[in-house]
């Protein structure tokens, strides 16, 4: 199962070389052999195999519930399911039970995914280096001493390594596409209102998103498929019903990039030694991107990422209100009441302190002037990086995820740039962009317009297919 897509495992399904019992116990071992190296994973599924064998009689009698059936699935754990804890990664609510899937797992389970386990992540998705009160710290499979990125980098880590085909994280900043970028892998971080936030525990949801981490674009294209689409429990999903096609598979083109225009957004490569690494992988990228027939195009707008997050990021103040609401959802299964009372049990990592104490500050953000303001300089950036593509013509933007390598353990990470997308809702992509001299994952990223993802899948699939640089890491190969 090493690097198996979801294709190569209906393959091998279809062909009878394998049952799905088999071929959820391989990612088991794999788990079972690598995790304790690397505190990706906080819990795993116990009924994972008596779901396979649901699906392998259901197989054997001719029918195929779904695009995803029998596929191994790996869940970042503050996404809720009703049989399994879930978590945020925090002791405090290590036995937090949901009353019901949330909408996306529901969508996934239908269609015949596997959940085999959930993943550690930065606790309560409230950093970038991926540490938690309940899993410790998660390291990076390609370079030990560095973290995964954050805050979804359980399910980087795992995914990297093998522990399943594919799985899923959240973002708020940069959360999904970060531990795609640090652990070689694909991010996709769909538009605001394409998908589903009912269930996943909040930080804001002016600004959060879940999708999916994968090893290829493909995978990526076939979850969107399923997990798209309108959810009356989160009404921000009305926007995006209109835009979805039939399938965004249809878009995994490998000549997509020919007669395309991609903007070079170079005010976001930074500069000086600590960024050499980055910005060496990422011109390559874009001398790839010419050679495989796209135009690119240099972005004159100077735009300054931390700048941006400190102008209009609304974390702190939507975090204490809808927190308290997602506590209430859970009923007789939560362990607390309010953020005020997870705090007070003081059991918490300590990189989160000075978040939760700027989000206990705020009851509500309708009661706060800054607020307003916020989302008014939101709205105004919004419209100048439409003009900004607008007034090059191009489909699409382009830049490296991160201005830095993946942080070492113990430090910060700093010069993140997925903010342009998850502070405008715009979608976007983080795929494979090549390695440091050190090894360490490089990432680049394509961002389109809201509603996009055909253009995104385009360019995404384009570059994958023909620069090809997904690789797993050494030291974790098959388990004997």
């Amino acid at each position: 199962m090493i690097e198996a897509t979801v294709a190569d495992i209906h393959a091998a399904l279809i062909n009878e070389h394998v049952t799905i019992r088999e071929v959820v116990k391989q990612y088991l071992e794999r788990i079972d052999a690598y995790n304790e190296e690397l505190n990706a994973i906080l819990t795993v599924n116990p009924n994972a195999l008596d779901r396979a064998d649901e699906l392998d009689a259901k197989l054997a009698a001719g029918e195929f519930v779904g695009p995803l059936h029998g596929i191994p699935t790996i869940l970042k754990d503050n996404q809720n399911t009703a049989d399994m804890p879930t978590t945020g990664g925090a002791v405090t609510l290590e036995d937090s039970m949901a009353p019901d899937d949330a909408f996306v797992v529901e969508q996934m389970r239908t269609v015949g995914a596997i959940i085999i386990a959930k993943a550690n992540l930065h606790e309560l998705a409230g950093g970038g280096t991926t540490v938690s009160s309940l899993g410790g710290q998660t390291r990076n499979p390609y370079a030990l001493d560095r973290t995964p990125g954050g805050s979804s980098g359980g399910t980087g880590a795992a995914l990297a390594t093998n522990m399943a085909p594919i799985g899923f994280g959240t973002d708020t900043v940069n959360s999904i596409r970060s531990p795609a970028s640090a652990c070689n892998l694909v991010g996709l971080r769909p538009s605001m209102g394409l998908v589903s936030r009912e269930g996943t525990i909040p930080v804001a949801l002016t600004q959060d998103m879940v999708g999916p981490i994968t090893q290829s674009v493909a995978d990526a294209a076939r979850i969107l498929d399923v997990i798209a689409g309108y959810d009356p429990e989160d009404p921000s999903t009305a926007q995006g019903a209109e835009y979805i096609p039939e399938s965004y598979t249809d878009y995994l083109n490998p000549d997509g990039l020919k007669d395309t225009r991609i903007g070079v957004l170079r005010s976001v490569f930074a500069s000086g030694p600590e960024s050499e690494p980055v910005v060496e992988v990422a011109e390559e990228a874009v001398v790839d991107l010419e050679t495989l027939g796209a135009t690119t195009i240099e972005i004159d707008a100077e735009v300054d990422v931390d700048a941006l997050i400190d102008s209009f990021h609304v974390g702190s103040y939507e975090q204490q209100a809808q927190f308290n609401d997602y506590l209430d959802s859970l009923g007789d299964g939560a362990p607390i009441e309010t953020l005020e009372a997870f705090v007070e049990a003081g059991e918490y990592d300590p990189s989160l302190e000075s978040g939760l104490e700027a989000a206990l500050e705020i009851e509500s953000p309708t009661d706060e002037p800054e607020y307003f303001e916020r989302l008014y300089r939101r709205n105004r950036f919004i419209e100048e990086l439409y003009d900004s593509m607008a007034a090059g013509a191009v489909d699409a933007l382009f830049f490296p995820h991160q201005k830095q390598l993946v942080a070492e353990i113990g430090d910060d990470q700093l010069g993140r740039n997925g903010f342009l997308s998850s502070g405008t809702g715009f979608s976007s992509i983080t795929v494979p962009g090549g390695f440091s001299k050190e090894g360490v994952p490089v990432g680049v990223e394509f961002l389109c317009r809201p509603f996009d993802e055909p253009t995104l899948f385009e360019v995404a699939y384009a570059y994958e297919q023909g620069t090809r640089h997904r690789c797993p890491p050494e030291g974790f190969g098959p388990v004997e």
